[in-house]
């Protein structure tokens, strides 16, 4: 059993959590790493908003509750603009909390990614390797749009 939390980004605090439970359940985009594990959700939460106070404080109460990995929802990398705090929050929770952190959720709609390629937000290799669970193919992501 693989426990699991999910920090989202404040600007989606009203978000109801449709994709990213969607792909856990389907073991879609990030989650896809799970295709043969059963898994817990013990919390989901925002960031707090930015600069993302919230990130100091969330990662210890999920592994309060059990959790071994910490998926930053898949708005962080694809709204506009993308989160400007990402990386400090990829480095800040596994160096406090000794715990994996994983970038993205859901797969990325397609909608975000023309859009993203366009002013080429994510030509950078750190983004790259952030956006990797998540890219998917092209079917798969007009299924989140």
């Amino acid at each position: 059993m693989k426990k699991i939390g999910i920090i989202i980004c404040d600007r989606y605090s009203l978000c109801t959590g449709g994709k990213c439970f969607r792909a856990l359940k389907n073991r879609e985009g990030a989650f896809a790493r799970y295709r043969d594990d059963e898994v817990e959700l013990v919390g989901y939460t925002t960031c707090g908003g930015c600069p993302g106070g919230n990130i100091e404080y969330a990662p210890e109460e999920f592994k309060n509750n059990g959790a071994e990995i910490i998926h930053l929802a898949t708005g962080f990398l694809c709204g506009y603009p993308p989160c400007p705090y990402l990386e400090h929050f990829m480095k800040f929770i596994p160096e406090k909390y000794n715990i994996e952190v994983v970038a993205g959720t859901h797969p990325l709609p397609e909608k975000y990614v023309i859009t993203h390629q366009n002013l080429k937000t994510w030509d950078s290799p750190e983004w790259k390797d952030y956006l990797k669970d998540v890219i998917t193919d092209k079917e798969m992501r007009i299924k989140y749009n």
